[in-house]
């Protein structure tokens, strides 16, 4: 298990009480994710963590490599299944949207990533990415807080140039900033209909 999976494993109970204790921060998450998500079909977190996100949104299916996460996940209604992002367990144009909240920070190969987030979706499916950027303001204040600091030392920071470059590679269309908003970026990319 590399080291960002093993800190979500061991500190799953940390790290969904982070949400209870920074309301305001989550809100204006969910809100800016809200406005990128779709509002029907069938929808996939990949990387759901404690269902924070699915829940609100309106997702009801999701995929993490973290079993006590995912057992957060599950209370709070949320399908879940046991694996990762790089290797979905799903059949090719099963779902109409994907939704991949701070995962790519954290993702081991990110080409892959999104080359299997194309595979599941349907044609002109949409993948929705919320992360924070690298040199944003949410990088530089989390890096050094307790609890999240833990969780973020592993992560990787992206630009949206260097996202709107790898979505492209892997075959989306109409790719764009969505949403952002002091160093959080939420980007949509399409699947073509081809």
């Amino acid at each position: 298990m590399n080291p960002s999976r093993h800190v979500f494993e061991d500190l799953a109970g940390d790290y969904d009480r982070w949400f209870d204790e920074n309301v305001a921060v989550y809100g204006a998450q969910v809100r800016l994710l809200r406005g990128a998500v779709p509002l029907s079909g069938c929808g996939l977190e990949v990387g759901v963590g404690s269902g924070r996100f699915a829940g609100p949104l309106g997702i009801r299916h999701g995929i993490d490599p973290s079993r006590n996460l995912l057992e957060i996940a599950r209370i709070r209604g949320t399908d879940v299944v046991l694996g990762e992002g790089e290797h979905l367990p799903y059949r090719a144009g099963s779902v109409d949207y994907i939704l991949m909240m701070t995962v790519i920070c954290f993702a081991g190969d990110v080409d892959a990533l999104f080359r299997e987030a194309g595979r599941v979706l349907m044609p002109g499916g949409v993948l929705v990415i919320g992360f924070i950027e690298r040199g944003g303001e949410i990088e530089n204040h989390y890096r050094n807080e307790k609890t999240k600091g833990r969780f973020l030392r592993y992560a990787r920071y992206w630009s949206a140039d260097e996202i709107t470059r790898l979505l492209e590679d892997a075959g989306f269309a109409a790719v764009a900033v969505s949403r952002r908003s002091g160093g959080f970026c939420v980007m949509t990319g399409t699947k073509d209909r081809g």
